[in-house]
């Protein structure tokens, strides 16, 4: 029966008479249109026959193939086409496996105008939105074939263009068909994006090969303009925007290892390229995601050479700048952290000179200069991405950093030995570079803020050091922080100006909440300067740091007070020069000179006091003449020009702090002040420099001694406390401070200087001082208590105190009850 059907057209079912006139005699008059609308009609009446229609085109498409009419072949898969487009009906999922069917049929096909003719089909039916839920539908042979067709190696350059073209856009077809339907399968699973992530990466990394032997856009038709890495660029950002938060590891994965199989970390350049369009592509608040990605790939690559990590911190960077942008959230110190960390690493690496810390026949030696740029490298990645972050976060990171150098204290241990020493001192400079990295640009309008007394404390110890190359960065990052205004670099060179109006400085007013730190930090700021000066390995750079550290804080940070402590402290630095207590060389002596004389020209002008700028003018202008080497102009250049004999200066070249105390009293400046010379505290810190002396060690003993000494034993009488002696003692709290300072000073001379003999003599009276003190201490404390019946004398004329019973006490009358 069903044979006699086949052979007889009239009497085979309607949906295959239907099916087969749409197809003409000869293949290259195309559709017969009238016939495929009929057939259209018949499928949206009787949608049930939809998918024995399908079924059937199946059936010609498949035996047109083998038989190579591919004039049929097109017309079957334009039939089908339409189909798909009008019927929207719930039996059109069985319609839908035979069209996968047939597109498969194509794309198996070694032709590749089959290929591309099945991939155009395919993206046809992705773009349609259907209705009814499919749930054993099956895109794996897709997603393989496209990613073999993006990798296609085709002899012609123009075909083989197309097959890449045709590859790509069958995967974002495969992506937008299943990405946002629960109920398909999952294209965010790595089987997948381990081959489509792949693919777009390879046509992007062959971007200028394919741009350069393109056709121009003027013959090239408009479909063609767009090359492969246009089109592979579309799709991932397409990809990484559809991508959700569980999702994002999955795709970002595949770009390390195809980065790291390609070994395209070393040139970085389409590294970063391919991050760049990762972050601008994925949601901001995924951000943290790809940075959290790319520091456990920085750590899994730890051991590997220093130009890979150098490329993976080099696209951290740009990435975290872009995260920066949006939501960056617990990921800022666990950034700095694993940057830290790989800071240390690579320090050890160097020093070692491999990676597993010792060298053998089976190790992978390393090169210096290689690990210097790494550190180089994740230096900078510190201070882009800091630069990014809100003032709370990156004074959070500026308090991380420093916690992390290395002190000689006793809160900290620290390496020892040669090699430690050299672990612990290239530490201390590549976490204070990253730290002055961090700080460059920092604004704060409150210096409490900005410099906590932890951070600072921390810091200025740092100064302390012997090392130059580190006293140089403590100075460097307190300009960063002090410098609020773009004044900095305009002290980058010590000068005379006669008219300092040139320079265009930005000054305001001391605020209240930078008069309270100076009030707290400003004798521990002034005592960093002072020992700083005093140091024989200091260089030019150290006294312009120095220079430019005393005028930023005359401008940022300066009322009255502070102007006065500075001044002192520039005098005092001039004393250091003259007195050369310190032996220092000559070029030293002289750059303290000038210094001194270009920042007093400097205050003279910012005070604005006429009597006080003809001194310093008048000093400099003799300076001129008779010592010129004593001025920056010949000390601070590539050859300075030294007098070899410093010995005898006239009272003509110096600053005299009598004749400035006179003139700025008289313009309302606390004089008295302005008369003391400066003395820097001595603290704890002293023992990190090592220039403790044993004097030093015994002025702190006198210093208790004297405070418990007979002479103050005296009682003052109780004085009245009014609001006069309040404001007298707050006045008068610093005056006292520095006379307790001279007082000290005094004493530590003494006992430096004065001969053994007298020493010994004035231990000794104190001694026998003290005894007699403790005699009398003890016979208070044996003597019985005196009697109210009287006293009577001893022989030797003394009264003498007898104890009588209390049975036989006389009490007076008014006792008694």
């Amino acid at each position: 029966m069903y044979g006699v059907c086949g052979c007889c057209g009239a009497l085979r079912p309607r949906y295959k008479r239907l099916v087969d006139n749409i197809f003409p005699e000869d293949p290259e008059d195309g559709l017969v249109k009238t016939n495929m609308e009929k057939l259209t009609f018949y499928a949206l009446s009787a949608p049930e026959k939809l998918d024995r229609i399908g079924a059937y085109l199946s059936e010609r498409l498949i035996r047109d193939v083998g038989r190579h009419r591919y004039g049929y072949v097109c017309i079957a898969m334009e039939a089908l086409d339409q189909l798909l487009m009008a019927c929207h009906c719930q039996s059109i999922n069985l319609f839908v496996e035979s069209f996968l069917k047939m597109v498969a049929k194509l794309l198996e096909s070694e032709k590749p105008n089959l290929q591309i003719l099945g991939t155009n089909s395919f993206v046809k039916f992705a773009n349609i939105e259907e209705d009814t839920p499919s749930y054993h539908r099956s895109y794996d042979f897709f997603v393989s074939r496209f990613s073999e067709m993006c990798h296609s190696s085709h002899d012609d350059l123009e075909i083989k263009t197309k097959i890449r073209m045709s590859g790509i856009k069958g995967l974002q077809g495969v992506v937008r068909k299943t990405v946002n339907d629960e109920l398909q399968a999952n294209i965010w699973d790595p089987q997948h994006m381990d081959k489509i992530v792949p693919s777009l990466l390879f046509n992007l990394q062959h971007a200028e090969e394919a741009e350069s032997r393109s056709p121009s856009p003027l013959q090239a038709p408009e479909k063609e303009k767009e090359s492969p890495a246009e089109l592979a660029e579309r799709c991932l950002r397409e990809l990484l925007g559809r991508a959700a938060f569980g999702n994002i590891k999955n795709a970002i994965k595949p770009v390390l290892i195809h980065l790291d199989n390609h070994s395209l970390w070393e040139p970085k350049v389409f590294a970063i390229r391919c991050f760049k369009i990762i972050m601008y592509s994925i949601q901001p608040q995924h951000s943290h995601l790809v940075i959290q990605q790319l520091l456990g790939h920085l750590d899994a690559n730890s051991r590997s050479a220093a130009t890979v990590r150098a490329g993976i911190v080099e696209v951290l960077s740009e990435a975290a700048v872009i995260a920066a942008t949006g939501s960056v959230g617990p990921t800022v110190l666990e950034m700095f952290n694993t940057l830290l960390r790989q800071l240390r690493l690579s320090i050890d690496y160097a020093l070692t000179g491999s990676y597993d810390g010792a060298v053998s026949l089976g190790t992978k030696i390393i090169k210096e200069h290689e690990e210097r740029m790494f550190q180089e490298a994740v230096i900078k990645t510190v201070g882009s991405f800091a630069s990014t972050l809100p003032t709370y976060q990156r004074s959070e990171v500026i308090l991380f950093i420093m916690s992390k150098v290395p002190l000689p204290s006793l809160h900290q241990a620290v390496d020892t030995g040669r090699t430690g020493e050299n672990r612990n001192r290239l530490t201390q400079i590549m976490l204070l570079k990253s730290l002055l990295q961090v700080s460059t640009g920092f604004q704060c309008n409150n210096m409490m803020s900005a410099l906590p007394s932890n951070f600072l404390d921390r810091l200025l110890s740092t100064a302390l050091m012997e090392d130059a190359e580190i006293r140089l960065f403590v100075l460097e990052i307190l300009i960063s922080f002090i410098d609020r205004h773009g004044n900095r670099h305009k002290f980058s060179t010590i000068s005379t100006l006669s008219d300092i109006s040139v320079l265009k400085l930005k000054v305001d007013k001391c605020s209240r909440q930078d008069t309270v730190f100076m009030k707290k930090h400003s004798q521990q700021l002034y005592r960093h300067i002072y020992l700083s000066c005093k140091e024989e390995t200091n260089v030019q750079k150290h006294y312009e740091a120095l220079y430019g550290l005393l005028a930023l804080i005359s401008i940022e940070l300066a009322n009255e007070e502070v102007v006065v402590d500075l001044i002192r402290l520039v005098l005092a630095v001039q004393d250091v020069a003259q007195v050369n207590e310190e032996n220092l060389p000559v070029y030293n002596r002289c750059a303290l000179y000038a210094l001194g004389a270009a920042y007093l020209n400097l205050i003279s002008q910012l005070t604005t006091v006429p009597a006080f700028c003809q001194h310093i003018h008048e000093v400099i202008e003799t300076r001129k003449k008779q010592a010129p080497y004593m001025l920056p102009e010949d000390v601070f250049v590539e050859r300075p020009r030294l007098s070899q004999n410093l010995d005898g200066v006239v009272i003509e070249l110096l600053f005299r702090q009598s004749k400035i105390s006179e003139v700025l009293g008289g313009s309302g400046y606390n004089s008295d002040r302005l008369c003391l010379p400066y003395i820097p505290q001595l603290t704890d810190e002293d023992r990190l420099s090592k220039r403790r002396s044993i004097g030093e060690t015994i002025s702190l003993q006198v210093e208790v001694e004297s405070r418990n000494s007979p002479e103050k034993e005296e009682r003052v009488p109780a004085e009245e406390i009014t609001y006069e002696t309040l404001k007298k003692a707050i006045v008068d709290s610093v005056a006292v401070e520095e006379q307790e300072r001279e007082r000290r000073r005094q004493v530590v001379e003494k006992f430096q200087k004065a001969p053994f003999e007298e020493i010994a003599a004035h231990c000794g009276a104190r001694a026998s001082l003290l005894q007699s003190k403790l005699n009398q201490i003890f016979e208070i404390t044996i003597r019985p208590p005196p009697s109210p019946s009287g006293t009577i004398t001893a022989a030797y004329g003394q009264p003498q105190n007898h104890s009588i019973p209390v049975y036989e006490m006389k009490f007076p009358d008014l006792c008694v009850y």
